[in-house]
């Protein structure tokens, strides 16, 4: 399949510093059509029937989360956009914002007079400060030239958590608080933001929305597969030619991204969606790219055979047990016990029992954590052992033949 060219649509195009160029490619179009030619009811029906699904991983229906904020019995209510993007190797929405931050401006807009909230929120990552000005600039522009209505923008800087990137955490951060996850239910949608309905989406995610309204759920659902309309964009690092982003329509199998894209060869393994994302072997490059197989928020790194996945797994399990914000005892405990029982086996130390130990508390976590971390946390862990077991053995009996 060709590149899509729907999110990246004016990345590279117009001037990310002049709203007259945006204005030039059609820019703010649909929002005008949304708030003068269709009710907020009407939004949001297009957006269902579009099938668009949340882009950060979780792969939630859109216009379904719209719909139940906009049914929330409630005067205020809230838009934020999730631009936190702290998860490893994704750099997307980076890539976003910087080519395009009037099309989120826009996007925003259109959200709040969907689901009638007069406010939203940008969530930024902290590591993006450098990105403040060019999207406040941004807002600016499009506020004087009374595009947004009496819709109101603000940006918001993270801490750099990691855990701020799960949406009831990232809450508790805009909120001023340490940023840890909630109890659910209630959901944002019905109690959210400082206890009102609350649209959450990333950056990726609202980028989707003004080519819907204006080009119809038709056109956005004839992109795609059966159950994942519309295309994805990735981040692709590792051991690659060209690294860099890259937009797909959903279905694209694996292998033409990492390979006649990024121009991978050798490749052993790859890992998707980030720290808690999947491991995929190298023979399962021909894997589809959609919610029904593998996806996560983005985030795509290839190893070649020079690396070691023990290694990786171990470096991931570290970081994920640091950025626990440790408000659950599965997530808290688990992530630190797997870091206890890797560096048995780095330290040619580990029993047989270790591994299946690894699998047993692999299932609990992610059975019984309160957010996505501690729940797929493990994800990398199982799958290494399920495609790679071999390199857990040969590397623990190397070690110990070494001590001995």
């Amino acid at each position: 399949m060709p590149e899509a060219n729907i999110v990246l649509k004016n990345c590279g195009v117009i001037d990310p510093a002049r709203l007259d160029s945006y204005l030039a490619e059609g820019g703010f179009e649909a929002l005008e059509k949304a708030s003068g030619a269709m009710t907020p009811a009407e939004v949001v029906a297009e957006v269902k029937a579009s099938g668009l699904r949340g882009r950060g991983g979780a792969g939630f229906p859109v216009g379904l989360k719209w719909g139940f904020t906009r049914q929330a019995p409630a005067e205020i209510k809230y838009v934020i956009c999730n631009a936190d993007e702290g998860e490893v190797g994704t750099f997307k929405d980076r890539y976003i914002l910087e080519g395009d931050p009037f099309g989120l401006i826009e996007a925003m807009a259109i959200a709040g007079y969907a689901v009638g909230a007069g406010r939203g929120f940008i969530y930024l990552r902290a590591e993006y400060h450098f990105l403040k000005d060019k999207l406040a600039g941004a807002i600016t522009q499009a506020k004087e030239k009374g595009l947004l209505g009496g819709f109101e923008i603000e940006i918001y800087e993270g801490a750099g958590a990691y855990v701020c990137g799960e949406e009831m955490a990232l809450m508790e951060s805009l909120e001023g608080k340490r940023g840890e996850v909630r109890y659910k239910p209630p959901f944002p949608p019905s109690r959210g933001l400082w206890g009102q309905p609350t649209v959450i989406n990333n950056v990726e995610t609202l980028m989707s929305i003004p080519r819907i309204i204006k080009n119809g759920a038709g056109w956005f659902t004839a992109i795609g597969t059966e159950k994942s309309k519309g295309s994805k964009v990735f981040s692709v690092s590792g051991d690659v030619g060209k690294p860099g982003v890259y937009e797909l329509e959903m279905g694209s199998p694996l292998r033409e991204l990492v390979e006649d894209l990024a121009q991978a060869q050798d490749t052993k393994a790859v890992q998707m969606g980030g720290a808690t994302g999947r491991l995929l072997p190298g023979a399962m490059l021909d894997t589809s790219l959609d919610f029904e197989n593998v996806l996560g928020a983005g985030s795509v790194i290839v190893y070649n055979s020079s690396r070691d996945m023990v290694d990786i797994v171990h470096r991931n399990l570290e970081f994920l047990a640091e950025e626990s914000c440790g408000k659950c005892a599965p997530c808290r405990e688990g992530t630190q016990l797997m870091v206890v029982v890797f560096k048995r086996i780095l330290a040619g130390k580990a029993k047989e029992r270790d591994i299946e130990f690894l699998k047993e508390l692999a299932t609990t976590m992610s059975l019984t954590s309160l957010c996505g971390l501690g729940q797929a946390a493990p994800s990398t862990l199982l799958d290494s052992l399920s495609h790679f077991e071999d390199a857990y053995r040969a590397r623990m009996k190397d070690i110990a033949g070494a001590v001995t």
